[in-house]
C-alpha cells in the first residue's frame, strides 16, 4: 500500500503534536511527585477524559469493533459490563482513594499506600504489589504496541517489526520527558479525537448505507441480536465480569488520586461515564457497519475493520485525522501504562531498596529509564505478529482487577482488613488468573477475572480473620481517613 501525502501530513503533524505537549509537560514537572501524580492538580474535565481514554485504549478502535465484526451486537454484554463497572468505580473508589492515599503519608503509587495503610515495616506487601504491577503491566503495554504496529503495517506498507519500532519510539518519546503531566494532557486531547471519530464514521457510513434500517436488513439476524445461537450463560457471564476490573487498574486509580479536588469528582464522573457510553456505542456499531462494508471480502484482521472503513469512505485528509485517533486511542494507554511502570520502578524498588534518600532529580532520572525499560520488554512480547490485542488486554485486564481490585476495596471498606490479609489477597488473585489462562473446557472457559476475584476476596477475609489487624497506627490512620470523608 502506497503511502498518501494527505494521510501522511495530518498524521505526521498529529504526532509532532503530542511530543510538543511532553515538553510543555516538561517545563512544568519539578519533583518526582509532579512526574508521578502531576502534583495532585488535575481538573476534572482531564481527569475524566484521561481516566477514559486511558482505559480504553486502542482495544475500544481495534480490538471491540473486530469482536463485533465477527461476532456481531451479541460482543455488546462486554460494554455493559464495562460501563457498569467504571460508574461503580467512580461512586464509591474515587473519592475514598483520593482522600486515604493523601492522609497515607501522601503516597504517590498503590504499593505505597498499601504500606502506608498497613504499616508493613518490611516492605513485603509493597514489593508483592510491584511486581504484580510490573508482571501484567508489561504484557498490557505489549497490546498497545502491537494495535500501534497494525496501525502502521496497514497505513503505510510497513513490515510489521519496522512498524512496532516506529510507534514505540513515538509513544516513550513523550512519556519519557513529560511524565504525568503529558500523558494526562495528551490523553484529553487523544479522548476528545477517539469519541469525535467514534461518532463520526458510523453516522457518515450509516447514511451512505441508507440509514438503520437498511443498513441492518443487509445483515443475518443474528448479527445485530444481543443474544445469538452462540451465547452460553459462560460466555455472557465473562463478558458481564470485564466490569470487574476496574477497581483494580492502577493506571486509572492514580487518576483519581490525581485529581486536585474531591469536591471536582462528581463532575468528572459525570464527564467521563457520558464519554464512555457514546465512545462504546460508536465502537460497536462500527463494527456492525464494517460487517456490512467488507461482507463480500472478508478481512485478513477483524481488528483492522476500522483502519479499512476509514481508507476506503473518506477522502485522504479525513482519513489522516481518523487513523490518528486510532493511534490516539493506543497512545493514551500505553504511555499510562509506562508510567505507573516507572513510578513503581522509582518509589517501590529504587526509592525503597537501593537508594532511601535519592533527590528529586535522580528519582526522576530514574523513572526514565524505567519508561524505557518496560517499553524495551514489552516490545520484545509484541515481536510476535500474531499477537491479539483483545487477547492481552483481556489477560493484563484480569491479572489487576483480581490481585488489585478485592485489595483496594478491602483496604478502603474494612477497618480491621490486615496486612497478612492483603498479601494473601494479591498473591491469591494474580496465581489463579495465571493458572486459570492455561486451562480450558466447562467452567474453566470462564472468563479468568471473575474466579481471581472471588478467591482473592475470600482468601483475603479468611486471612484477615485468622490474623487480625492490631497495629494502632494502622487502624488510627483509617480512622482519620473515615472522618475525613464525612
Amino acid at each position: 500500500m502506497s503511502i498518501e501525502t494527505p494521510i501522511l501530513i495530518t498524521f505526521v503533524g498529529y504526532l509532532a503534536l503530542m511530543i510538543l505537549v511532553g515538553f510543555i509537560a516538561y517545563r512544568n514537572t519539578n519533583n518526582v511527585g509532579d512526574y508521578i501524580l502531576g502534583g495532585r492538580k488535575m481538573g476534572p474535565a482531564v481527569t475524566a477524559l484521561s481516566v477514559g481514554a486511558s482505559d480504553m485504549s486502542g482495544w475500544l478502535l481495534l480490538g471491540l469493533p473486530g469482536a463485533v465484526y465477527l461476532g456481531g451486537l451479541s460482543e455488546a454484554w462486554i460494554g455493559f459490563g464495562l460501563i457498569f463497572g467504571a460508574w461503580l468505580n467512580w461512586l464509591i473508589v474515587a473519592k475514598r482513594l483520593r482522600v486515604y492515599t493523601q492522609s497515607a503519608d501522601d503516597a504517590l503509587t498503590i504499593p505505597e499506600f498499601l504500606e502506608s495503610r498497613f504499616q508493613d515495616k518490611g516492605g513485603s506487601l509493597r514489593t508483592v504489589a510491584a511486581i504484580v504491577i510490573l508482571l501484567f503491566f508489561t504484557f498490557y503495554a505489549s497490546s498497545g504496541l502491537v494495535g500501534g504496529a497494525i496501525l502502521f503495517e496497514k497505513v503505510f506498507g510497513l513490515d510489521y517489526t519496522t512498524a512496532l519500532l516506529i510507534g514505540s519510539a513515538v509513544i516513550v518519546t513523550y512519556t519519557f520527558v513529560g511524565g504525568f503531566f503529558a500523558v494526562s494532557w495528551t490523553d484529553f486531547f487523544q479522548g476528545c479525537l477517539m469519541l469525535l471519530a467514534l461518532i463520526f464514521v458510523p453516522i457518515s457510513l450509516i447514511s451512505e448505507l441508507g440509514g438503520w434500517s437498511t443498513a441492518t436488513a443487509q445483515l443475518p439476524e443474528d448479527m445485530y441480536s444481543l443474544i445469538n445461537s452462540d451465547t452460553t450463560v459462560i460466555g455472557l457471564v465473562s463478558l458481564l465480569a470485564w466490569g470487574l476490573g476496574y477497581f483494580g487498574q492502577p493506571h486509572i486509580l492514580s487518576r483519581f488520586m490525581a485529581i486536585r479536588s474531591i469536591k471536582d469528582i462528581a463532575l468528572s464522573r459525570h464527564i467521563a461515564m457520558g464519554w464512555m457510553t457514546f465512545a462504546l456505542i460508536g465502537a460497536l456499531v462500527t463494527g456492525l457497519v464494517g460487517a456490512i462494508f467488507f461482507a463480500n471480502e472478508p478481512l485478513e484482521n477483524p481488528e483492522t475493520v476500522f483502519i479499512h472503513l476509514t481508507q476506503v469512505a473518506f477522502n485522504p485528509w479525513v482519513a489522516g485525522i481518523l487513523i490518528a485517533a486510532i493511534l490516539s486511542a493506543i497512545m493514551s494507554t500505553i504511555d499510562s501504562q509506562l508510567l505507573v511502570c516507572s513510578s513503581v520502578i522509582t518509589e517501590d524498588v529504587y526509592k525503597k531498596w537501593i537508594r532511601p534518600n535519592a533527590k528529586d532529580n535522580e528519582l526522576m532520572r530514574v523513572g526514565r529509564f524505567g519508561v524505557l525499560l518496560i517499553a524495551i520488554v514489552a516490545a520484545l512480547i509484541a515481536l510476535n505478529p500474531d499477537s491479539n490485542v483483545l487477547g492481552l488486554v483481556s489477560y493484563a485486564w484480569a491479572g489487576f482487577g483480581a490481585a488489585f481490585g478485592p485489595v483496594v476495596l478491602l483496604s478502603l471498606f474494612w477497618r480491621n482488613y490486615s496486612r497478612n490479609g492483603a498479601l494473601a489477597t494479591l498473591i491469591v488473585g494474580a496465581i489463579t488468573v495465571v493458572i486459570w489462562k492455561q486451562l480450558h473446557g466447562g467452567l474453566f472457559d470462564l472468563y479468568e477475572i471473575l474466579p481471581g476475584f472471588v478467591f482473592a476476596t475470600l482468601a483475603g477475609w479468611l486471612v484477615s480473620k485468622l490474623s487480625p489487624n492490631n497495629n494502632e497506627h494502622s487502624l488510627k490512620g483509617f480512622d482519620e481517613y473515615q472522618a475525613q470523608l464525612k
